[in-house]
């Protein structure tokens, strides 16, 4: 398992990108981590792009929220942001495997890049760790693929 967190990508140029962030209300802080890191790491490497934030109540409906921006075709990429903590049943494990394949079939149905930062922790260290801090932050590094994998599609759909 890597722990360091992926490299910078290189940004391209052109038209006025927009992110749009998903994310939920439920582990707040941890959440509120992963949009703080998310959305400074998308100034730092696109200062003219713009991001919106919309917040639902849980992970369980970051997908529906994801398919209405994806259907509108307006977003270079969407970031979903959640943060499940595990429990002493598998409710955690069955909801993150659902808004995981809920999440990747709106990305290839629509043609819209789907970062999934909806994130599964056995404790709240994990999450502290990753949400919070800056070694390892999930938030910089769903910002970091949103920026490389909109530059791949904006790449292929110029030719």
């Amino acid at each position: 398992m890597a722990n360091l967190i992926s490299p910078r990508p290189r940004t391209v140029g052109g038209p006025k990108r927009h992110f749009p962030i998903v994310a939920s209300q439920f582990n707040a802080s941890f959440v509120q981590g992963l949009i703080d890191h998310a959305t400074a790491e998308l100034r730092m490497l696109i200062p003219s792009a713009t991001t919106s934030l919309l917040q639902v109540p849980g992970a369980f409906e970051i997908p529906l929220v994801v398919r209405e921006l994806a259907m509108q075709k307006r977003a270079d990429a969407i970031i979903a942001i959640g943060v499940i903590l595990k429990g002493e049943t598998n409710h955690a494990d069955n909801l993150s495997r659902s808004v995981t394949d809920a999440l990747q079939r709106i990305a290839v149905t629509h043609g819209v890049p789907v970062i999934n930062a909806v994130l599964s922790f056995d404790d709240e260290n994990q999450a502290r760790e990753r949400c919070l801090e800056n070694e390892i932050n999930r938030g910089t590094e769903a910002a970091r693929a949103a920026v490389e994998i909109s530059n791949v599609i904006a790449k292929l759909r110029s030719k």
